[in-house]
């Protein structure tokens, strides 16, 4: 045979999609691994045509899901973009959207036992080396996929996943504010630098002399601000301790501007030449969390409420609500917590069959 056959899942996390898979199912060595699954998902290729990607990297995604050893932690999460231009798997980020489809695939993988009517999973997040915690709907020991939580840019409604953050602050720069300031000027740009669970550029998009209402197609047209977009994550990336980041998905770009729905922030996030559709979990986190800084970039653009915890951000497919709380008092600031609600559904459960060669 040309093919070799690997069980998987199918799932979508919160607004992405990907391939989950146990540890065990796949290769231990690294390039082998990758390779199998750049042929699982057909990449390099725009259309993925010939394996399970759909042709976009917020659809092209891989978990890798296996039992922790840790006391604090019941399974962990390895997350891989796999790209669908270059043949190329990175583990260079976290994915929050897809850490929603992790605690119902372990509790189906019998990786946790299901308890009722709601079965807390641990999840330790290999990537960045922190722990979530996702509250999946368990009624009578089952994992169950239907309700009422909407998010936008998932059609329909569905049972919702509350996820809660543990000390992400600084997961991948080692600090809240990488650059030790609330602001910076790069390439000529003022900006906050931030990692509270994904390292972002937080930048007024009148600052680049855009309104920051753009839709995803008139954006990722325009190759004068894509230039300087892709500028300023080169060179953010140095001054936020990750080094070269050609070749990386992070940090992440987020274009602020003044709330046009009702929320609290409105945004359009280069992740990181391509436009998201809407906005990464782990990247609005870490945009709420900026927000809560005085001085910081854009801050005076929000609609802030005295104690407010809650951040409505919008996005170009509608709104994402988060959790954020920080100590100002303390210097640096600190994180008090962080959170989400997504939700997720099984799509296939069955078998792979990436080419043997490519």
């Amino acid at each position: 045979m040309s093919q070799t056959a690997i069980s998987c899942s199918a799932m979508r996390g919160g607004t992405s999609k990907g391939l989950m898979f146990l540890a065990g199912n796949l290769p231990g060595d690294r390039a082998t691994r990758d390779a199998v699954l750049l042929a699982a998902m057909g990449s390099p290729d725009p259309r993925e045509i010939d394996g399970m990607g759909g042709s976009h990297p917020l659809t092209s995604k891989v978990a890798v899901v296996s039992l922790s050893s840790r006391d604090h932690a019941d399974v962990e999460y390895l997350f891989l973009q796999v790209w669908p231009d270059r043949p190329e798997v990175s583990d260079s980020q976290n994915c929050g959207n897809m850490l929603a489809a992790v605690g119902p695939f372990a509790i189906e993988e019998r990786l946790v036992r299901a308890g009722d009517p709601v079965t807390p999973v641990r999840i330790w997040m290999r990537n960045t080396q922190t722990l979530a915690t996702a509250f999946v709907q368990t009624p009578g020991g089952r994992v169950r996929y239907d309700g009422a939580a909407r998010i936008d840019g998932v059609p329909g409604s569905h049972a919702p996943i509350p996820i809660e953050f543990a000390d992400v602050a600084g997961s991948s720069c080692g600090a809240l504010l990488p650059t030790g300031h609330v602001t910076d000027v790069i390439e000529d740009v003022t900006v906050t630098c931030i990692d509270n669970g994904m390292p972002v550029v937080v930048v007024p998009a009148a600052e680049l002399g855009r309104g920051g209402y753009e839709t995803v197609a008139e954006l990722e047209a325009d190759d004068d601000l894509k230039r300087r977009v892709r500028a300023l994550q080169l060179a953010a990336g140095q001054a936020m301790g990750l080094g070269d980041v050609s070749a990386a998905s992070v940090p992440k770009i987020s274009l602020i501007a003044p709330p046009a729905d009702g929320g609290t922030i409105c945004t359009r996030t280069f992740i990181p030449v391509r436009v998201h559709d809407s906005i990464g979990v782990l990247g609005a986190i870490s945009v709420a969390t900026a927000l809560w800084l005085p001085g910081a970039a854009g801050a005076g653009l929000a609609v802030i409420k005295p104690g407010q915890t809650r951040f409505d951000i919008e996005h170009p497919t509608g709104h994402l609500e988060v959790e954020a709380e920080v100590d100002q008092a303390s210097q640096p600031p600190t994180v008090i917590r962080s959170g989400v609600v997504r939700t997720a559904r099984k799509l296939f459960d069955g078998t792979v069959f990436p080419r043997r060669s490519r």
